[in-house]
């Protein structure tokens, strides 16, 4: 069961959204400030596709959704939220002024999270006044209200107790928190697919390939094997009996040669945009993007619950926190509902023991 009370989100894009759909499914109540007037359309849109997953990833049936709720300020957002998660654009002034503000209008002992795909936690909470020792980076990937991972960072002025409060927060939604051990620049995912994105650009510039053949490339190869064991696992398998020793021994010179150009970037120019842009036209027959949204999710529903299945039922991998969650998540639907909103309004005004203030280490 979550130790969210009540959610707020800040920004409402497609990151946003995905936050707020995860949370508002495992019946946690939202209060989200966007000032784009198209806001709640476009929640709207992930929440459709949101249910449509949930609905089979849990037939059985889901738990009552939380109530969303539209702000008119942040302030008003964020006035009773124990956990709040902001998803606006990644501009650091743009950053400073939303978490000031938060800062400013949450309670002491709310855990604030980013979104951030890259800027480090230390830049961003120096524009937190009142309590910067309580956020964190919580970095997700698309689309969040399905895969589970997010990346936590947190910064030089971060509690190490904050950290361990959003562990536990993130988990109860269903997800894999990973603890980054040096606050870094692009955390390690976004550094890991910035280095394929990189070398995927040079390879459309040069004609080497298509987008829809590069992307064929990694969905009919070692994508499959990536979705379910990693990358290192996968080349301790390759070294055969030996192992990684053998692989490392195998295809360390490999290192030495010319197969990358990482550190050299194509320029970025209109020529390149309308070459990987008609390309991924024709790659899309036609598809719109939330039809395209649907077939991902079917995909990813598919084979965390194919992975689910592995092990000798104890699920494998992302399969196996999937089991877990969607048994979570039929254990919540099966609940009674409350008595009455006074109780419920009484219960979730009850403090949250591991949301409370971390408390200053003394010094030694």
């Amino acid at each position: 069961m979550s130790i969210i009370n009540k959610a707020a989100a800040i920004g409402g894009g497609v990151i946003g959204a995905g936050w707020v759909a995860r949370l508002l499914l495992n019946g946690i109540d939202v209060s989200i400030f966007d000032p784009d007037p198209e806001a709640s359309r476009k929640v709207g849109e992930v929440m459709k596709g949101a249910r449509r997953a949930y609905k089979q990833m849990v037939p059985s049936g889901l738990p009552r959704e939380g109530k969303l709720t539209f702000a008119k300020t942040i302030a008003e957002a964020v006035a009773d939220a124990d956990f709040i998660q902001e998803s606006v654009p990644e501009r650091l002034d743009l950053k400073h002024r939303v978490l000031a503000e938060i800062d400013a209008h949450a309670p002491a002992n709310a855990i604030v999270g980013s979104s951030t795909s890259g800027i480090k936690p230390t830049d961003m909470q120096v524009a937190m006044k009142k309590h910067p020792e309580r956020l964190v980076v919580g970095h997700p990937f698309n689309p969040v209200y399905l895969l589970p991972l997010v990346e936590i960072v947190g910064g030089e002025q971060t509690f190490p107790e904050a950290i361990e409060v959003a562990k536990e927060m993130y988990a109860s939604i269903g997800m894999k928190p990973v603890v980054i051990r040096k606050e870094i620049e692009a955390f390690v995912g976004d550094r890991l697919l910035e280095a394929a994105w990189r070398e995927a650009l040079w390879l459309i510039k040069d004609g080497i390939c298509t987008v829809e053949e590069l992307d064929d490339i990694m969905r009919y190869g070692f994508g499959l094997r990536w979705a379910q064991m990693g990358m290192f696992q996968v080349y301790r398998v390759a070294g055969g009996e030996a192992g990684m020793r053998h692989f490392m021994a195998q295809f360390g010179p490999c290192l030495k040669w010319p197969w990358t150009k990482l550190m050299d970037v194509p320029e970025f120019n209109d020529e390149l945009v309308d070459l990987i842009a008609t390309q991924s036209d024709d790659q899309a027959h036609g598809l719109s993007i939330r039809e395209l949204e649907k077939i991902r999710d079917d995909n990813l529903v598919a084979i965390m619950d194919a992975l689910s299945k592995q092990n000798k039922g104890k699920g494998w991998g992302a399969g196996a926190l999937h089991k877990d969650y969607t048994k979570q998540l039929a254990k919540l639907a099966a609940k009674k509902p409350t008595a009455s909103k006074a109780a419920e309004k009484a219960k979730a005004g009850k403090p949250v023991k591991k949301a409370e203030k971390p408390k200053k280490k003394k010094k030694g």
